[in-house]
């Protein structure tokens, strides 16, 4: 489908940061992260601020014009081991940071940086898809795939490998039509979900469009 985007700005922050915190108010990572649901609405929209904050500053955001879904993208490269820097915005002591800042009683915040940043493959130049979300009214219509594939396009073109990790099956299912296959083994949160990271090699010449 067609779909306008552009690149977000300073200027774009609350409305990137309302569309994730809707986006994965219901999303099984973040239940785990928050499983109290009063206290995951009250929490959960200063947890999506600081991710915002941290691809603002060294990242990108795709958005969709009429602010209906947003991509959050990181460019890794050669040799870096994911964990310095993304998942936590400056050092190897960024998970502890980010739940100091966001709900410091709550271990489950630091847990999720340290976990996704081991599994996270190093060696190799790539685009990490971070986060991307959609608002849960518009979801189905195919802006996640339009999102992702403007940058997997650009991605082919420069013999790029990308990777992200999955958090629902539904989330899985659409990554795969896009060429990502799983890398490594699954990660299973304690007494939580489990979660998919996948990684894509580059395709040269690709023609097929996915959607969502």
């Amino acid at each position: 489908m067609g779909v306008a985007i552009r690149v977000a700005g300073e200027a774009d922050r609350e409305l990137v940061v309302r569309l994730l915190d809707t986006a994965f108010q219901d999303d099984p990572v973040s239940n785990w992260v928050f499983p109290d649901p009063a206290h995951r609405r009250a929490t959960h929209p200063g947890l999506m601020a600081a991710f915002t904050d941290v691809v603002l500053a060294e990242g990108r955001i795709d958005l969709a014009e009429d602010g209906s879904a947003c991509a959050l993208w990181l460019s890794v490269p050669a040799g870096n081991h994911e964990g310095e820097g993304e998942n936590d915005g400056a050092d190897e002591d960024g998970p502890a940071q980010l739940r100091a800042a966001v709900d410091p009683d709550n271990e489950r915040v630091e847990l999720i940086g340290r976990l996704t940043a081991d599994i996270h493959p190093e060696g190799r130049a790539h685009a990490y898809l971070w986060m991307i979300g959609v608002a849960p009214e518009r979801q189905g219509e195919g802006l996640g795939g339009a999102l992702i594939e403007s940058v997997l396009d650009r991605c082919d073109r420069e013999g790029l490998a990308a990777y992200l990790e999955a958090s629902n099956a539904r989330s899985r299912a659409l990554y795969e039509r896009l060429g990502f296959a799983l890398t490594g083994r699954p990660l299973d949160l304690p007494e939580g979900p489990r979660m998919w990271p996948m990684w894509r090699e580059p395709r040269p010449g690709r023609q097929v469009r996915a959607e969502d």
